[in-house]
């Protein structure tokens, strides 16, 4: 899952964006509302963790400004704020939940959860296609012979791919979506990471199978033949 991260804060920006890559999410950081509006605007996120006291636009605007617009991302507000006038502002305003600091980086995390699974509708943390499953929660990977550990990118990746089985998505869309706009790394690490992944998947004897798809890109299908 794709994570903006807007809180001009940089030491505590820079602690949460580790916590939220260790747990396999894919984040952007900004540091000022009009930035964290431009790229929640053009960028597609799973969901948005957003401080309320920012630089240029606050928290709560940028999430009345994206639901005026009628982008629905769930948006997680952060604010040392802890009055209850504060909190009907930014839930009135349009965010999923709230978040009063200090907090837990377990209590960070599970409130993510919740709305991102809340606005997915998604009842279970098992995704399926064919004989093959991804548990979300364990980040593992099961067929019919093994199961195995999926880490960091290989797991975004596997789950973009088993949210849209029997789709081509483009190298382009996979960058975009598991690296960013601002990645530092280029689209040939799609491939290397590709090819891993792949590999991975061979090791649980399932019949799925990543397929490329000439100048398109690459499909996840069951293999009948």
């Amino acid at each position: 899952m794709r994570i903006l991260l807007a809180d001009d804060e940089r030491e505590l920006s820079r602690a949460l964006a580790a916590i939220l890559t260790h747990h396999n999410y894919s984040v952007d950081t900004v540091d000022n509302g009009e930035d964290a509006l431009d790229y929640l605007t053009d960028g597609q996120y799973d969901g948005a963790v957003l401080d309320v006291m920012m630089p240029e636009r606050d928290g709560i605007s940028v999430v009345r400004a994206l639901r005026e617009r009628g982008n629905l991302t769930p948006v997680l507000l952060l604010t040392a704020r802890s009055e209850i006038d504060d909190r009907v502002a930014g839930l009135d305003s349009g965010a999923d939940d709230y978040l009063t600091k200090p907090f837990s980086s377990a209590e960070l995390l599970a409130r993510i959860r919740a709305m991102t699974r809340r606005r997915e509708g998604q009842a279970s943390n098992l995704l399926r296609f064919g004989d093959l499953t991804l548990d979300r929660a364990g980040c593992r990977l099961s067929g019919p012979v093994d199961s195995c550990s999926l880490a960091g990118k290989e797991y975004q990746m596997m789950e973009l791919f088993l949210e849209s089985p029997n789709c081509v998505i483009s190298a382009e869309r996979i960058f975009e979506k598991i690296w960013g706009y601002d990645a530092e790394a280029e689209i040939n690490t799609v491939w290397v990471y590709l090819s891993n992944l792949r590999k991975k998947l061979a090791s649980t004897g399932s019949q799925v199978c990543i397929r490329s798809r000439r100048n398109l890109g690459y499909v996840l299908e069951e293999n009948h033949g």
